[in-house]
């Protein structure tokens, strides 16, 4: 892994904007655009793209953004690990306490980014993650059927009353993120994840809207029976976890 630094304060950075990507080229000079439009002039705030193995040009685009955009940063994958692995690099890497994420395909409108960011703020230390939740979604009839399913299957089991794990845009505390147990896959839990860990969530309803170019680089039937492993995990852990004691010092 790579990392590519731009010449500001770390210090003054208030929120990070991770995005994972594989083989997005023609979508990253677009999608940037779009989060300066959402945060300028609202938070010192950076951009990290996590580029997990792509293959096309997604590198030699963002290296061109990156000469006009001090705030912009690339961590780079040698191979492809998967969107948990991505995150979780853009995560350990981001300088604010607060991380906002969402997908670098273009069908995550950055415009609700503020609501996402500004939920967490108000919220304070009671909500580690404020969720998305698609409304209008622009996928095709199979993809929403098998969301709703697996959506469904998911709640039923871990009651993390949340509709809509799937959605990339999410906001979080750096710290409550990096707390919670790592697995390839840990994106899809994150609610329930987040309360074992005693937080709240609060949920943000954001409209969904078509991938502006290229395919999905996610399937459904490759991670179908991992994803099935995972959830028997998640449910394991919450029935593990204990209630954190009180501890006091002895003078």
């Amino acid at each position: 892994m790579s990392v590519d630094l731009p010449s500001s304060d770390p210090a003054a950075v208030a929120v990070s904007i991770v995005v994972p990507v594989r083989n997005e080229a023609e979508n990253v000079s677009p999608l940037i655009a779009e989060i300066a439009s959402a945060l300028d002039g609202r938070w010192n705030y950076e951009i990290i793209y996590v580029n997990d193995g792509s293959t096309d040009a997604t590198a030699e685009r963002l290296a061109a953004v990156m000469k006009q955009r001090a705030n912009l940063r690339q961590i780079r994958h040698a191979i492809s690990s998967g969107q948990s692995a991505a995150v979780r690099s853009g995560v350990r890497a981001a300088r604010g306490a607060i991380v906002a994420t969402l997908d670098g395909d273009g069908q995550n409108n950055p415009a609700f980014l503020p609501n996402l960011i500004a939920a967490i703020e108000s919220g304070g230390e009671r909500v580690g993650l404020a969720a998305g939740q698609r409304v209008g979604r622009k996928d095709t009839g199979f993809k929403k059927m098998q969301s709703q399913i697996a959506n469904g299957i998911r709640n039923g089991i871990l009651h993390d009353g949340t509709r809509d794990t799937g959605c990339g845009l999410k906001a979080f505390r750096r710290e409550v993120f990096l707390m919670l147990p790592y697995f390839d896959g840990l994106h899809r839990f994150l609610p329930a994840l987040v309360r074992r860990e005693g937080y709240e969530i609060a949920y943000v309803e954001v409209i969904d809207r078509p991938r502006r170019s290229g395919v999905s680089n996610y399937g459904f039937f490759d991670r179908l029976w991992i994803g099935i492993i995972d959830l028997a995990g998640v449910w394991w852990l919450i029935r593990r976890k204990k209630p954190t004691p009180v501890a006091t010092e002895v003078q």
